[in-house]
């Protein structure tokens, strides 16, 4: 039987999709040589992996929060790897 559920999976295929995404611009930035777009990268994935822990706990708040976070670090990594 299905599961008529899919705000689970949808949740699951953000998460891993952006896992990847910030792990390419980790890999991305070390290849360059970039520190702080590197610490950039990683800060956005340590919040988008806390804001998986808010989704588990219920904190809908919390959890816009740390992606607004984890989005705006993301840009400024993918602006320090581009200039």
């Amino acid at each position: 039987m299905m599961d008529d559920n899919f705000d689970k999976a949808g949740i699951a295929v953000i998460i891993v999709f952006g896992a990847l995404l910030l792990g390419g611009l980790m890999a991305a930035n070390l290849v360059v040589g970039d520190r702080n777009g590197f610490l950039l990268a990683l800060g956005a994935a340590f919040s988008a992996y806390i804001a998986g822990y808010a989704i588990l706990f219920d904190l809908p708040r919390v959890y816009a929060f740390l992606i607004v976070v984890a989005a705006v670090m993301g840009v400024a990594s993918t602006i320090a790897y581009a200039f």
